[in-house]
């Protein structure tokens, strides 16, 4: 992801779960459950998870000993685990249906560079965009 957003405050809510701020400002909720192989086991020690801070720069999340999540692959989880539109997600389906950015914008009935903001995830997809998505691929595959 090319200029993903930067974390802006983060709150630990249970052990594996956090509440983080967004340069976007969107607030998402991360489960980090599913992060059971090594390095990232130890996160489920509630004593070591708590010790997460951001990084001086909201580039990502760190921990003790050199564990460090990075925003953009977070931010990915955030929108996956909301039920929301991610830029890899938008790219694939530009992929798959033989879009340039210029043809995008036009199925999509936006500008080039809004979708270049998609794609790249450098501003939030809205959720009616991802339905959008759906629904033009889903009208092709049926003709």
């Amino acid at each position: 992801m090319k200029n993903p957003p930067n974390i802006k405050d983060v709150r630990i809510v249970d052990t594996l779960i956090a509440d983080i701020d967004w340069s976007t400002g969107e607030t998402l909720r991360i489960d980090l459950s599913g992060c059971t192989n090594p390095p990232f086991d130890v996160l489920c020690n509630p004593e070591f998870f708590s010790q997460m801070t951001r990084d001086d720069w909201g580039h990502g999340l760190d921990w003790p000993n050199g564990l460090s999540l990075g925003a953009d692959r977070i931010y990915e989880l955030c929108r996956e685990q909301a039920g929301l539109p991610t830029a890899s997600e938008f790219d694939r389906w530009m992929q798959r249906n033989s879009l340039t950015l210029s043809s995008a914008a036009d199925t999509l009935g936006m500008t080039r560079r809004m979708i270049a903001h998609y794609r790249t995830g450098s501003r939030p997809i809205p959720k009616v965009v991802g339905l959008a998505c759906r629904a033009i691929e889903l009208e092709h595959m049926a003709h």
